[in-house]
């Protein structure tokens, strides 16, 4: 009987535990951290909004030797799909970003596709996050395209 209690208990507190981690409708969360790719290290910082139960809304501004990219977002998250735990959250979506080349560097120096010939420019990202509390969280994103192409490596915060 007593192991029968202790599972009841564990089991609810893990219900109500669930739900409180990933981003919520109509929550904001802050993102930051670094780029790996080939020709630059970029350092980014963008927003996300909770737009549905499993779609956000995000922008990020990124900054490296070669570019500064602004882009937008969207990612759908498949934590109710895979039956993930909160703690876990996996996603992935497209982005929109101006690519804006910096002008200082010598142009013979810089990959083909670093133009401002195309200044809209879209790609796709998959990714995931490890919730550490409720409000913080360590995230990797692989991506393609030119307004962000390689990995990033960040934290994420909750802010509501």
């Amino acid at each position: 009987m007593k192991n029968l209690v202790s599972f009841a208990l564990i089991a609810l507190t893990c219900s109500i535990a669930q739900g409180q981690y990933a981003l919520k409708t109509g929550g904001f969360q802050a993102n930051g951290g670094f780029g790996l790719s080939g020709w630059a290290l970029p350092v980014y910082a963008g927003v996300d909004y909770g737009f549905d139960k499993n779609i956000s809304l995000g922008g990020e501004l990124s900054f490296s030797f070669l570019n500064t990219v602004v882009s937008a977002n969207a990612n759908y998250h498949f934590v109710e799909m895979l039956q993930l735990e909160d703690v876990f959250d996996v996603y992935g979506g497209v982005n929109m970003g101006f690519f804006i080349r910096n002008q200082r560097l010598n142009p013979e120096s810089i990959p083909p596709y670093y133009s401002n010939s195309v200044p809209l420019n879209v790609g796709i990202q998959i990714g995931g996050r490890y919730y550490i509390n409720k409000n913080f969280a360590v995230n990797l994103e692989l991506g393609g395209g030119i307004a962000f192409s390689g990995a990033k490596i960040g934290v994420s915060y909750l802010l509501r």
